[in-house]
């Protein structure tokens, strides 16, 4: 098994506070989340500049261009249970190395595209880098259960601070390199990766290789609400974040390049409380309770938008309590993932995870255009998405094993 110390011997976390992170578990966070989070900036960061981009290629067409935006996400989809069965059976880091290959190698496309077509290519070679699952199981089996939760946080805020990233700095990049320039930053940031994931881990690092599994037990009832929770997630991420720029913009005069500004704050704003949650689910021993608390704020956050979306302070409080619960959420549910699928099936089971992920932000987005063309506009969008969230809330009081 791919461990630092076996999590069952009291001795080998002697050397630890209870609570507390070892040396080598603090290394081996550090590593992959810097890992995850250059990954995300493949998904994150163009979208700000591609859409204007791709519009001034040789034959571009509104549909291309949304194909150029998404085909990221679907070879996402795609490939990750794919790559985490395979991390599974080969071992997670030859999977991740050839994950980082794979996103450099479409990054350098991307830098050398002239049209349309190499560029949705590009986007193609890159989101074929499927490796969330992988790196995913990686740091569980990195990490001792009791501070795994801890460990996925750090994940969870990467992942969102690569999106405050995006938002805030794609503008400055490409007015000071080009689209072509980012790309070949992508590609860099691969590279830097790869060098990580061999001389950044904890070492000696053992592959961890099981024996064929049925696929089937991927999808035990168990496992399920958790494929739900983070599809629900990202539904309901992408979703609000079709309705709250036309909010800033189109109700309280907030220009386009101004946003990013407030992104930044109200994350920032939400970081404590996050942090909080992490603590009080730990030390309390009352995951489940924060669990369905968290998603109780979700929903009531959402729900709350459809009212005060006029309002720029009511919105940002609602923001805040919004990405409160969400990194929270996105935490909890692969550190508890990883435990109840055990190591075995632990990879292929990411590897669903990601793809209900990535699944749930393409579905939510394309709801929360048909939403914003009916009768209640912004409010229809941020309605659907409190129902959604409430609908999944409600299943998690239903259950025991949250």
């Amino acid at each position: 098994m791919e461990s630092l110390q076996n999590s069952s011997d009291p001795a080998a976390a002697a050397p630890a506070a209870v609570g507390g992170m070892l040396p080598d578990e603090r290394r081996a966070i550090a590593a992959l989340s810097a890992i995850y989070g250059a990954r995300m900036l493949g998904l994150f960061l163009l979208l700000p500049v591609l859409a204007l981009y791709a519009g001034g290629l040789p034959g571009a067409t509104p549909v291309w261009v949304g194909v150029a935006l998404g085909a990221y996400g679907l070879t996402q989809a795609v490939l990750q249970i794919p790559l985490g069965v395979l991390s599974d059976r080969i071992g997670r880091r030859p999977v991740i190395a050839l994950g980082l290959v794979l996103y450099g190698l479409g990054s350098l496309i991307g830098a050398c595209a002239g049209t349309l077509t190499g560029v949705i290519a590009a986007r193609l070679v890159q989101g074929a880098g499927a490796v969330s699952g992988p790196v995913t199981a990686l740091l569980a089996d990195l990490t001792r259960s009791e501070v795994r939760t801890r460990a996925m946080a750090v994940i969870g805020i990467t992942i969102g601070g690569s999106f405050i990233v995006s938002l805030v700095g794609a503008p400055i990049l490409q007015a000071a390199i080009g689209v072509t320039g980012i790309f070949e930053v992508m590609a860099a940031l691969a590279l830097l990766c790869v060098a990580l994931l061999f001389y950044g881990l904890p070492m000696p690092v053992a592959d961890t290789r099981v024996a064929r599994v049925p696929l089937a037990k991927a999808f035990r009832g168990a496992l399920l609400p958790y494929y739900a929770g983070v599809f629900v997630l990202n539904f309901v991420l992408t979703a609000a974040f079709f309705g709250i720029p036309h909010a800033l913009r189109d109700q309280l005069q907030v220009a386009l390049d101004q946003q990013w500004r407030t992104y930044l704050w109200v994350f920032l704003a939400s970081v404590p409380p996050t942090v909080l949650l992490v603590l009080y689910s730990e030390r309390a021993q009352a995951p489940v309770r924060v669990m369905r608390f968290s998603a109780v704020l979700l929903s009531a956050s959402l729900l709350a938008m459809v009212f005060c979306f006029r309002s720029y302070g009511l919105l940002s409080s609602a923001l805040v309590g919004f990405f409160a619960a969400f990194n929270y959420l996105e935490a909890r549910l692969p550190a508890r993932l990883s435990q109840l699928a055990g190591t075995e099936v632990r990879g292929t089971a990411l590897g669903v995870f990601a793809t209900a992920q990535f699944l749930g932000a393409f579905i939510g987005g394309v709801v929360a255009g048909i939403l914003s063309g009916t009768a209640f506009g912004i409010a229809g969008v941020f309605g659907g998405c409190a129902v959604v969230a409430g609908v999944w809330g409600l299943a998690l009081f239903r259950r025991d094993g949250a």
